[in-house]
């Protein structure tokens, strides 16, 4: 059942760590949190423990050493949230319930596998995923969301922790009934190449451009819907500075960003999406409610 007084539209997104959020649906949380009539909640589903840092003055926040960097990502999160708009935001089962599951690097590009050994309270543990289940089905029975967002199935690039999103997600939704659309966020491989031309051979770029296919990317005919966050644009870069432990920026002619690895990332000016349940509004949609709300 709706909330009484609760918003006519209402999106809920399902993200694995602390930056996620701003990294691949920033612009879209924005613009719907400051659209009339319409509520944006946030579900991160660890503290995002594992990351790896990029300031050196915070390395002992690191899990290997002082062991604060989840504490420490709770409050950039907190401010990226408020530069987003995005005034409900929860823990999955609340905060530090499952940790960050970490990763090791698996084959070609930024691709991701699931370490040998996991903390016991990992958010990949097999054992967990029927109470995590639970956790994100009351919280979509409280909310009525009519459109949901997570990860594709193989969570963008491997990391356990995506994927992990993405199964609890799909599996939740399916218990709700007034999910009309569930979503995973994506980018197509023209809208990153075109992304990466523009940055190729800016002066002072401090990051590597990335190699063929290194950046993880969908075909084309994959994404069914397309949002303009070109008016977004401030307030995500706002909220990319926040994440400083995980992002490092550059802002010249073009405004690229990358993570620990160095690999430049252009900042594009829309946000891709690919239908994973429910029915489309039409090939290219350009509204995740259209035809829903």
């Amino acid at each position: 059942m709706r909330p009484p007084g609760d918003h006519g539209r209402r999106l809920l997104l399902v993200h694995a760590h602390p930056d996620d959020e701003t990294l691949t649906t920033g612009g879209t949380m924005a613009r719907y949190a400051a659209a009339p009539d319409t509520s944006v909640t946030l579900v991160t589903c660890t503290l995002g423990e594992e990351g790896e840092i990029i300031p050196p003055e915070l390395a002992l926040l690191a899990a290997d050493s002082a062991d604060q960097l989840g504490g420490y990502r709770i409050g950039e999160l907190a401010t990226a949230c408020s530069a987003l708009g995005v005034a409900d935001h929860r823990f999955l089962g609340g905060t530090g319930r499952w940790r960050d599951s970490g990763m090791v690097l698996a084959g070609h590009g930024v691709r991701a596998a699931t370490p040998a050994g996991l903390h016991p309270r990992a958010l990949a543990s097999r054992e967990a995923f029927a109470d995590q289940v639970d956790a994100l089905t009351a919280v979509l029975e409280e909310l009525a969301p009519q459109v949901v967002v997570t990860y594709a199935a193989d969570g963008g690039y491997g990391h356990p922790d995506h994927v992990r999103a993405h199964e609890i997600a799909v599996a939740a939704v399916r218990r709700v009934p007034e999910v009309a659309r569930l979503y995973a966020t994506v980018i197509r491989r023209a809208t990153l190449d075109a992304g990466l031309a523009a940055l190729s051979g800016a002066a002072g770029l401090p990051f590597r451009m990335p190699k063929p296919d290194e950046l993880p990317s969908v075909p084309d005919g994959d994404v069914t819907a397309v949002v303009d966050v070109s008016a977004q644009r401030a307030v995500r870069l706002t909220a990319l500075r926040a994440h400083a432990t995980q992002v490092a920026m550059w802002e010249g002619a073009e405004v690229a960003f990358a993570m620990s690895n160095g690999v430049a990332q252009p900042l594009l000016d829309v946000e891709e999406f690919a239908l994973l349940a429910g029915e489309p509004d039409g090939p290219d949609a350009v509204d995740l409610f259209a035809g829903v709300a």
